[in-house]
């Protein structure tokens, strides 16, 4: 049995990382990036290279059918050679459909040797510039997975309800573009995905295991690209708040910033819709990202986290578990003055 659970691991490099931000993650969830250059820095002391000259991947427009997958693979060429320029050979893209689009231009290049050449030859015509191809392709999931315990040792907290003392229950939901476009590239292949079930039981909290737990949560880009079809979208995440609602579930962690802005937003839009919320309080469903769940535990700031930016808040979870917080803090900007209130929903509790 051990031996054929090695054949659902990964080779995850171990240090000395270029790491490539994502357009959306930036607008969506910002914190998180920062949280998750923090954890790798200051608490497993990597080496992770942050430049200021990357840019989008394409991933949207390409799998929108905007951008020609020529003009793709030269986009990833030149962010490849801005890791080669600066001395590094793993690659560690924020965003799962980076990690898909690398890994399916990688995968042409290795089965296709003439448009590696083709691109080499795009690129320096472009630009006049030269790159190596990654010699390990991870996504961030990938790491923080790799050194759970080693952040486990650090954390001031637990996925532990303290009132109760029982595991919080979690639902963690894997970006398609993850471990279903390649299978192999992530932990546990598109049968056993496991990277974010094994930081949740690491960290002390019970995964739950419901129908639709492998189920999309309908962003797919053509479809929501087009306002007419975004019911397709909701129509999916809303499966899977039917079928996870039974099992009552904490909050609901993913590794991919799309996946988690729908869930997360998609509850505002049924409860505004339909006046439903799928707790028994009418709070909705907290949905983190892995680098805010990570980060709550090790202790830090909630609002540093970005979890405010959230349609559905968090304080609950917070003092579920514990977790200090300072309330007057919460849309506090970076001059110290507090930024304006949104205003509350409808029918989602804050």
């Amino acid at each position: 049995m051990k031996r054929y659970w090695n054949e659902y691991q990964k080779n995850i490099a171990d240090d000395k990382y270029f790491y490539e931000r994502s357009c959306i993650r930036q607008t969506f969830f910002p914190g998180s990036e920062a949280a998750f250059l923090r954890m790798l820095r200051e608490e497993l002391g990597k080496d992770i290279y942050d430049s200021e000259n990357q840019h989008t991947c394409t991933g949207i427009g390409y799998h929108a059918d905007v951008v020609p997958i020529e003009t793709t693979m030269t986009v990833v060429a030149r962010l490849f050679s801005l890791m080669t320029e600066a001395g590094y050979e793993n690659y560690v893209p924020s965003c799962v459909t980076s990690f898909g689009i690398f890994s399916e231009m990688t995968e042409i290049w290795k089965e296709h040797p003439e448009t590696l050449e083709k691109t080499r030859e795009y690129l320096w015509k472009a630009c006049k510039r030269e790159f190596e191809v990654p010699k390990n392709i991870a996504h961030p999931s990938d790491i923080i997975y790799k050194f759970r315990y080693e952040l486990k040792d650090k954390m001031k907290y637990q996925l532990v309800n303290r009132f109760t003392g029982k595991p919080l229950k979690v639902v963690e939901h894997i970006g398609c573009h993850y471990a279903k476009i390649f299978p192999e590239k992530g932990v546990g292949k598109a049968e056993f995905p496991y990277v974010l079930a094994g930081m949740i039981e690491a960290w002390g909290g019970d995964v739950v295991d419901y129908p639709e737990r492998r189920h999309c949560c309908g962003f797919g880009f053509r479809q929501y690209l087009v306002q007419e079809n975004r019911g397709y979208c909701v129509a999916n995440s809303k499966k899977k708040f039917e079928s996870m609602e039974a099992y009552e579930p904490d909050f609901i962690v993913a590794n991919c910033p799309g996946c988690a802005m729908f869930m997360d937003k998609w509850q505002y839009t049924i409860a505004e819709m339909e006046g439903k919320t799928y707790d028994r309080e009418g709070y909705g469903i907290p949905v983190l990202t892995y680098e805010e769940m990570a980060g709550l535990l090790l202790g830090y700031d909630p609002w540093q986290l970005g979890l405010q930016l959230h349609q559905v808040q968090s304080e609950r979870l917070l003092d579920m578990i514990g977790i200090a917080y300072n309330p007057d803090e919460k849309y506090m900007g970076v001059s110290g003055k507090v930024l304006s209130t949104p205003e509350k929903p409808h029918n989602l509790l804050v």
